[in-house]
């Protein structure tokens, strides 16, 4: 069992690509594992995991919670494909402001490991798509925050994406006053 993770521009943040085991029954992915991850100085303390489903041309995002209940997230797309983005929030980051976008699907498998302090979003090209989070923190919905999907040039696949009304009232990238801070310890 191996994970192929590749570091992205934005520091601490990698895209893991684990091995796919098939035959004729189908096939078996494996998307976590803790020695591995604790090898690679990855978190391995989740304490929560969820899944969404959404239809084609929906957007969610650019999302992430504030200190103290700020988290680590692994994405991944079990269902469909989507155009995943995530955004670097911290203050000092030699990529701050920058975005990096990937193209996440069942059939690729590959994940995207956020570090605290980064937004993340993505957009349904093709549905339903199941996304697959697990996250260091319990939601909590009083620090539940992000900043506007169209606020940045990020590609996104459809200008008029579907959706929802908090996410439509989000703040601007250049109205949010970050609280997160980089360091290097992130490698």
């Amino acid at each position: 069992m191996n994970f192929n993770i590749k570091k992205t521009k934005l520091p601490g943040c990698f895209e893991i690509i684990p091995d796919k085991f098939e035959d004729k029954r189908g096939t078996l992915i494996k998307v976590f594992h803790k020695d591995i991850f604790l090898e690679k100085h990855l978190e391995v303390e989740f304490a929560e995991e969820y899944y969404s489903i959404s239809d084609k041309d929906v957007l969610r995002g650019l999302h992430f919670q504030l200190p103290p209940k700020d988290q680590v997230k692994l994405v991944s797309c079990i269902s469909g494909e989507v155009f995943d983005v995530v955004v670097d929030l911290r203050l000092g980051s030699p990529t701050y402001g920058v975005f990096e976008t990937f193209h996440l699907s069942a059939k690729k498998a590959s994940m995207v490991y956020i570090p605290k302090g980064l937004a993340h979003g993505f957009y349904v090209c093709k549905e339903p798509a199941i996304m697959l989070c697990k996250t260091s923190t319990v939601f909590s919905p009083e620090y539940d925050h992000g900043i506007h999907w169209s606020s940045l040039d990020i590609p996104w696949p459809n200008k008029t994406p579907k959706i929802s009304e908090k996410d439509s009232k989000l703040p601007i990238f250049n109205q949010f006053n970050s609280p997160f801070h980089f360091t290097e310890e992130v490698l």
